[in-house]
């Protein structure tokens, strides 16, 4: 059980500093960041997948609905990948970190809007206060805080499509990257011929951190494969914070971002309905573990 809250907080914590990372890629563009983030991805998990001998038993549960599942999956989620790296590299680290805050928020919503999920009372509270406090953001700010809203539906949305998909963790990445792997590769090569490719061309210290982003976006997700279904989900769902916690943090002190204290009154805000919400699923699942006949979470 330890050694796989260690897995689950290493994904997390990994997934935190990814602000740092992305911004030593400031030399090189949003788009092409993503595109090497997918061509690595593919590579390094289309290599998993040959070594753990699973290709033939993917190629055979293919069907025209899985496929369409998971390539809109793979849009969803790099539709999340290229405004997160967008937001770090335009300097809105602080902004990045609210759409994680309030994606569990989200994922909830979609689960009741698409999913028909019943919610109880008291869940409610903290969406009607998390949405009073993104507004208030939108009213300090004089427009809503895209990048936020953004990052937290499209990784909502990634989550309910992953909800509903049949495959293990490790094929459905594999399947969500190949979907994008050829528009991506397209687009690399167009750059190169057009003479704007980042890769080989500005420093070495950009090409190395490119190479390596597939493996940065593979490592975190293999640790929370392993670890999260031995966790309980209370804890996982506790956790989960720790993410945007670590890249708000980087945000005002690593980086300096503004962050007035009409912000800090929005944020705080979010973060009384994260506490609410987290108290109440706590108490809700302590409730149920003792009652199994209960309805499910």
């Amino acid at each position: 059980m330890k050694k796989n809250l260690l897995y689950v907080i290493l994904a997390y914590g990994i997934w935190g500093f990814f602000p740092i990372y992305f911004k030593l890629l400031h030399a090189a563009p949003a788009a092409q960041i993503l595109a090497h983030r997918i061509i690595w991805s593919f590579v390094l998990l289309t290599i998993i997948l040959i070594f753990r001998k699973r290709t033939k038993s993917l190629i055979k549960s293919l069907t025209p609905k899985i496929v369409l599942l998971y390539f809109s999956a793979g849009v969803v989620l790099a539709l999340n990948w290229y405004t997160y790296v967008w937001g770090i590299n335009a300097g809105y680290v602080i902004e990045a970190s609210l759409g994680y805050f309030i994606n569990p928020l989200v994922s909830v919503l979609l689960g009741v809007v698409v999913l028909k999920e019943r919610l109880r009372p008291l869940q409610w509270l903290p969406i009607a206060i998390a949405a009073i406090g993104v507004t208030y953001l939108t009213i300090e700010h004089g427009s809503p805080p895209w990048i936020a809203l953004v990052l937290a539906v499209s990784f909502g949305t990634y989550g309910l499509l992953k909800k509903i998909a049949p495959l293990p963790s490790i094929e459905g990445l594999s399947l969500e990257t190949a979907g994008v792997f050829i528009p991506a590769l397209i687009f690399i090569l167009f750059s190169e011929f057009q003479g704007s490719g980042a890769f080989g061309h500005v420093n070495a210290l950009t090409t190395i951190l490119l190479a390596f982003s597939g493996l940065v976006t593979i490592i975190p997700l293999i640790f929370f494969a392993i670890g999260v279904p031995k966790v309980r989900l209370t804890t996982t769902g506790l956790l989960q914070y720790v993410t945007p916690t670590i890249q708000f943090s980087i945000g005002v002190f690593l980086y300096n971002e503004p962050f007035s204290y009409r912000q800090l009154i929005g944020f705080a805000i979010v973060w009384l309905a994260l506490i609410i919400f987290s108290l109440e699923s706590y108490k809700a699942f302590r409730y149920l573990s003792k009652s199994p006949s209960s309805a499910i979470l």
